[in-house]
């Protein structure tokens, strides 16, 4: 018949091997591929795990003990590549002024910076998405009292009542009784001397616990968001009908559907914590001398920026690459997650 196109007989195998080709892809998987065309997040996840792991591997990797001091060869500041008399190591970033090997302490360094941003990022989730769930689920006088609280927490000027309660603290570490379990712990963790690594301990769970305090606030609200849009969802009525109580709801049903921007959040409050205590160990707040942390190294290239400019340098690049990666791997994430996106 004119104007009739002529269909070719399809082959039936032809349409097997497509479907056996075809992968049925979940949620995550879906989101796993989006992610890897960010190429700035996927060189941040990178960056983050070869600094992690040079961290947690220092004892491996450094040249020296974290508290080696070359008195003998060196007075102050030895350049990079200088070696040590003694033994014939080389300072691969040259010493501080006391003559401790400045690549070793980087390494100790990031495993403290690192692991409180990571500590205090998750503790600030877990507080926030069981404060904001139960508000936003529960409703009512239990939204009220919490959100009235989030309110007054959020109010309060944040870093002010940090330096005032970290320099308290610190000072005087016996005034919050840590078990001994979290403090041997800790001690093993952040591979401290455990002669004098126990006051050390002290120090880290400290700034750990001030900044949990104040950085769970953000995630709360959001939380409270995602679980009032939720809650009254047709599968949420379908749990209920079935008998299941509240807190099977909650943790079966309600988290895991409002976990895609709690991800997003998360990585921002890795990022705000990270700064938070690269600050407040600049200033003099934070974690304290001998414990090496990135923040307390650039107070001592910042008092001797002059002299000693290189050494700026080589502790800021640690700081900035950890900041903008933390930063990356959040755009990365957010852009995943969005369901606007394609697929």
């Amino acid at each position: 018949m004119a104007g009739t196109i002529a269909i070719p007989n399809p082959n039936p195998s032809t349409y097997v091997e497509a479907l056996n080709t075809l992968k049925a892809e979940g949620q995550w998987a879906i989101v796993w591929r989006r992610f890897r065309r960010h190429r700035m997040a996927m060189i941040s996840c990178a960056l983050l795990l070869v600094m992690l792991m040079s961290s947690l591997l220092a004892v491996f990797i450094a040249p020296f003990s974290r508290d080696h001091q070359n008195v003998k060869s060196v007075e102050r500041f030895a350049l990079p590549l200088s070696r040590e008399v003694d033994t014939g190591r080389i300072h691969v970033a040259g010493t501080d002024e006391i003559g401790r090997d400045n690549f070793t302490r980087l390494l100790y360094g990031g495993r403290v910076s690192l692991t409180v941003a990571v500590m205090v990022a998750t503790l600030s989730a877990l507080i926030g998405i069981t404060i904001g769930s139960a508000a936003g689920y529960y409703r009512g006088i239990v939204d009220t009292l919490l959100m009235r609280f989030l309110d007054f927490m959020a109010s309060i000027p944040e870093l002010t009542v940090l330096l005032i309660l970290t320099a308290i603290l610190i000072q005087d570490p016996n005034l919050l009784p840590y078990p001994r379990w979290l403090i041997d712990l800790t001690t093993q963790v952040m591979g401290f001397d455990f002669i004098r690594g126990k006051d050390e301990s002290r120090s880290v769970l400290t700034v750990i616990l001030v900044l949990t305090v104040f950085g769970w606030t953000g995630i709360a609200r959001l939380m409270r968001g995602m679980v009032l849009s939720i809650r009254e969802r047709e599968f949420i009525e379908s749990a209920r009908a079935l008998g299941q109580n509240s807190a099977t709801i909650i943790l079966r049903h309600v988290i895991p559907n409002s976990l895609a921007p709690i991800i997003v959040a998360f990585t921002q409050s890795l990022a705000s914590a990270f700064a938070v205590e690269t600050v407040i160990s600049f200033i003099g707040y934070g974690v304290q001398e001998p414990t090496p942390t990135w923040g307390n190294m650039m107070r001592i290239a910042e008092n001797n920026i002059f002299d000693h400019g290189w050494m700026a340098l080589l502790f800021g690049v640690p700081i900035l690459i950890c900041s903008l990666s933390f930063n990356f791997i959040g755009d990365g994430l957010r852009d995943a997650l969005d369901p606007r996106q394609r697929l």
